[in-house]
């Protein structure tokens, strides 16, 4: 069905431009509303008609006379149709609804995927200063920012995964003070505790290993400790180490993996700060006022200029930003995408406001930003607002070791990145229709199960993409059949959008129509020819769900149970 979309869009795009040349408007397929109304709709009549100087219905029955006569539409439409006030719905022909299964099991893990574009892109996500364990709004961020490089590399775009953090700023110093305070002895609620200091249990940990001088090793650093309680620099170093190397351990139970660490510190150390004001002021930007230096960025959209360089003399952390994002473009990332929560929504003016000052060719949207809501954790019916080992705040390992991995990645995708969400513990431990996440693996797994029947029976499940499927014509298969043929569209979509929701969403359409087909219709059938094409049609649905589910960072088991049973059939 791939090949007949394309097909069916060059010819929409002739019989566009034919009709009113030089239209501008990108040829597009939407579904309709109903199914009843089609399998593909036309939407053009309605914005064209003016520049047709027609009615949209009357552009619409032109558009129809001129697409009739079309090879491509004659070979895989059998009814063009106009409704309402000149929407045009096809009705593909079987065939075309067919094509889809031999091209997603011909393609594999590769059916959705573009060729390499060429195009470097970036994504920026987590990036949580070392001061404690990850919490919830990590783990958004980094079901959120996987999953959206996952699609864009199915979109062929070369993608590197950056995890940016601060290791001696005022937080650090908080850190490492607490973990002195611990190594001598002192702990929350004692005189002498600081107010500011971090009280959760991770501090003890840090100081009793600092005390026993040992070495610990994250990604991006290691340090061996002193054991000396006065050596407060070596004390922040270690602590630094430690927590990244805890990031680390959470973040590969997670599934999560970067491919660079970049330290908010060497921006100072390395003169690209200095740098950065040099190339601001050369650009006519800047100005001074009350003993501050500041940025223009009212030019660029902003609702008030900005302070780069403090009247004591220190930065602000609006300079540093700019800084770090003209180093992005620097490397020749083209593309970036931040994911930080929506406390980051002023700086997306200011930021792109400052690149622009700079001059140096950046476009105006540059970086794009998906900002995400804080989680709200329910377990028993209540809302959880702590956990023992951080303190004041539900952890990314409290989710894992409460539900799983699948679960946590797939409920926190599950929603639009800026609403409201509440994670319920309860529900992803059911195993039954009501967890979303369940529901769909069950739909792979159960298909797993009808295909391993059919194999003991003698049937050849390697050889299902050579398979007859003209009987494929049940009303359960053509509606399976069309979602199948979406699967690549939805992933242009949704890495377009910046929405790796409708991936989620996507699959649990995919599922409920596979569940459908299950509750209608029988597979291991004494005919063949028809079983033969309903284990081809399985395969490519099981094929297509592992796909999505991988973009998730989600398994696709082959063998689940349930809690209680549904509907069963001799499959």
């Amino acid at each position: 069905m791939i090949q007949a979309q394309q097909e069916l869009l060059a010819a929409l795009a002739q019989a566009l431009e034919q009709a009113v040349p030089g239209h501008g408007l990108t040829p597009t397929f939407e579904s309709p509303k109903q199914a009843t109304h089609g399998d593909l709709a036309v939407t053009a009549a309605m914005p064209l008609a003016k520049l047709a100087k027609s009615n949209p219905r009357e552009l619409a029955q032109r558009l129809v006379a001129v697409l009739q006569a079309h090879p491509a539409v004659q070979r895989w439409v059998t009814a063009l149709e106009i409704a309402g006030p000149g929407f045009i719905n096809l009705r593909l022909a079987p065939a075309a609804k067919q094509a889809v299964v031999a091209e997603a099991l011909r393609a594999g893990d590769a059916f959705g995927r573009q060729p390499a574009n060429g195009q470097r892109l970036m994504v920026e996500f987590v990036s949580a200063n070392p001061t404690g364990p990850l919490h919830v709004g990590h783990a958004r961020q980094g079901a959120l920012g996987d999953s959206i490089c996952h699609l864009f590399e199915t979109q062929g775009w070369s993608v590197t995964r950056e995890f940016y953090y601060n290791d001696a700023g005022v937080q650090i110093a908080t850190l490492a003070q607490s973990t002195q305070c611990r190594i001598k002895g002192l702990k929350p609620g004692d005189a002498g505790w600081p107010e500011s200091a971090y009280n959760g249990d991770y501090i003890a940990d840090i100081a009793a290993d600092f005390l026993a001088r040992k070495t610990v090793r994250a990604d991006d650093r290691e340090f061996t400790a002193s054991g000396d309680p006065e050596d407060l620099d070596g004390i922040r170093q270690f602590a630094v180490a430690y927590l990244r190397h805890e990031q680390d351990l959470d973040l590969k139970a997670f599934g999560v993996s970067f491919d660079n660490y970049y330290l908010e510190s060497s921006l100072y150390t390395s003169g690209r700060v200095e740098r950065t004001i040099d190339m601001l002021a050369a650009s006519g930007k800047t100005f001074e006022q009350d003993g501050a230096l500041w940025l223009r960025t009212t030019d660029y959209g902003d609702d008030k200029d900005r302070v780069m360089r403090k009247s004591d003399g220190s930065y602000t952390y609006f300079l540093g930003d700019v800084a770090y994002h003209l180093a992005k473009w620097e490397r020749g990332f083209t593309k970036v995408i931040n994911c930080q929560g929506t406390d980051h929504y002023g700086t997306m003016a200011r930021v792109r406001g400052g690149l622009q000052a700079a001059g140096v060719g950046i476009p105006p949207g540059y970086p794009d930003y998906v900002l995400n809501t804080m989680v709200r954790v329910v377990r028993d019916g209540a809302e959880v607002k702590i956990s023992k080992r951080a303190g004041s705040y539900v952890t990314l390992r409290d989710l894992i070791d409460w539900t799983s991995r699948d679960a946590v990645r797939f409920f926190l995708i599950s929603r639009k990145a800026d609403t409201e969400f509440n994670f319920d513990v309860d529900l992803a431990l059911k195993q039954n229709d009501e967890n979303p996440v369940f529901y769909v693996q069950y739909a792979h797994a159960r298909i797993c199960s009808v295909l391993a029947m059919w194999r003991e029976r003698g049937g050849d499940v390697s050889a299902l993409a050579g398979a007859d499927l003209t009987p494929l014509v049940a009303p359960t298969e053509a509606a399976l059949m069309l979602l199948l043929a979406d699967y690549p569209a939805m992933l242009t979509r949704a890495a377009a959008s910046l929405t790796p929701h409708d991936v989620a969403f996507y699959a649990r359409s995919l599922a409920a129509a596979f569940h459908s087909y299950y509750a209608a219709e029988r597979f291991l059938v004494d005919d063949p020819a028809l079983a033969r094409a309903r284990m081809a049609l399985l395969a490519a649905t099981a094929q297509v769900l592992r796909n999505a589910l991988g973009l998730l960072g989600v398994s696709a088991p082959e063998r689940m149970e349930r809690e209680t049973p549904t509907e069963h059939q001799d499959a």
